[in-house]
């Protein structure tokens, strides 16, 4: 049975939460994505915490932001714990009890078990479907966009399946792209965007209102 068919209708989270969101954050890179969330929690717009943060590298500069932010971290090196590589993310997590997964420019895949299926959450730097797919992340998705000549990009946040960047949608953000912007000019545009759609979509999960109805993901009223 697909995770759709068992969430039809129902919020993919709590109804109603007495505590803040648990948060789980996996990064490979800088980690601001990771600092710019804990930015919203720390300035009461996210009722959330993040009790854990996962790193796929033990070079990622996002270890010592996370540090400097008093976040846990615990590094998972892909390139040690290939074997055994999402059991030993899952492990973190779990020890966390996480109620919401946040991949923030995480670049490995990941394969979670089914308890975890509806409660994690993806940011991709482009409209998805477009520029979307293995291989697309980073400067690369933006190198793209420029050279399909499209006007617009933009970013989505998705929910994770197990198929690279083809889970539900949740916020789109558009932005314009410019004749004579540079890889560096379109990544900061659609950064600033992701800096709003992130937040927001963990916001909705938090208040119960993020739904799937006939296969498609619905932002919903709050529950009374």
């Amino acid at each position: 049975m697909d995770f759709r068919d068992s969430l039809q209708g129902k919020p993919l989270t709590m109804e109603s939460s007495v505590r803040p969101l648990r948060l789980g954050i996996l990064f490979s890179g800088g980690g601001r994505t990771l600092e710019n969330i804990e930015e919203r929690i720390r300035s009461g717009s996210l009722p959330a915490r993040i009790v854990v943060s996962v790193s796929s590298s033990a070079k990622a500069g996002g270890i010592e932001r996370a540090r400097r932010l008093g976040i846990p971290c615990k590094v998972v090196d892909f390139s040690v714990h290939s074997w055994t590589f999402s059991e030993d993310v899952t492990q973190a997590l779990d020890e966390a009890q996480v109620d919401l997964v946040c991949l923030a420019g995480f670049l490995k895949l990941y394969s979670f078990p089914p308890r975890y299926e509806g409660r994690i959450l993806n940011i991709h730097p482009s409209l998805l479907p477009a520029f979307g797919g293995k291989g697309f992340y980073g400067d690369r998705v933006h190198e793209a966009v420029l050279k399909s000549g499209a006007q617009f990009s933009g970013c989505t946040v998705h929910v994770v399946t197990a198929r690279y960047d083809e889970g539900p949608l949740v916020i789109q953000r558009v932005v314009p792209v410019h004749p004579k912007d540079s890889v560096h000019d379109l990544a900061a545009r659609v950064f600033g965007e992701e800096c709003i759609a992130y937040p927001e979509a963990i916001r909705i999960f938090a208040e119960g209102r993020l739904r799937i109805l006939d296969g498609k993901p619905r932002v919903c009223e709050p529950m009374t």
